[in-house]
């Protein structure tokens, strides 16, 4: 009779506990799809950050949001990220050549492997590096996005 009391005193407990539990929302998310086009090679990886804020765009690979380096079977490379919060996002994607998951340039600053970036800016030596704002793009709650990025292999002139 012992064990059965408090059993049911663990039963009745849990029961309580389960009521109190408030039901949770999912917070809405979005998809982004990636499709890089104009790859040269298939002999590295293309490797791609999500950044949702401007600090550390887009050399910096400690403040992508979420990344990936997909091995290249063509001149095009589609990925797919899901689970981002709605909001302003910018893409940055190299074609890694030596597996550094990094932009190598030569000692003028000009890179020496393929890159790319969400809204395809311009980038040349007048321009600079283009900016969090020059490549970013809203993600809408519940969406599929989809975007286009061009791989350049040399500055714009």
């Amino acid at each position: 009779m012992l064990k059965f009391t408090h059993f049911s005193r663990v039963l009745l407990a849990a029961l309580l506990s389960i009521s109190f539990v408030k039901s949770v929302n999912a917070e809405p998310t979005a998809t982004l799809n990636v499709v890089v086009k104009g790859i040269n090679n298939q002999n590295g990886q293309i490797c791609l950050g999500v950044y949702s804020r401007a600090k550390g765009f887009p050399m910096n690979t400690e403040d992508v949001l979420k990344s990936a380096c997909v091995q290249p079977q063509g001149n095009t490379v589609t990925h797919k990220f899901s689970g981002l919060k709605p909001g302003n996002y910018a893409v940055a994607v190299v074609d890694d050549q030596n597996g550094d998951r990094k932009l190598n340039k030569d000692f003028l600053g000009i890179p020496k492997e393929g890159f790319g970036l969400s809204r395809n800016p311009t980038v040349s030596i007048a321009t600079g590096t283009p900016s969090f704002y020059d490549a970013s793009f809203m993600l809408m709650k519940n969406q599929n996005t989809k975007i286009n990025i061009l791989m350049k292999y040399s500055l714009d002139s």
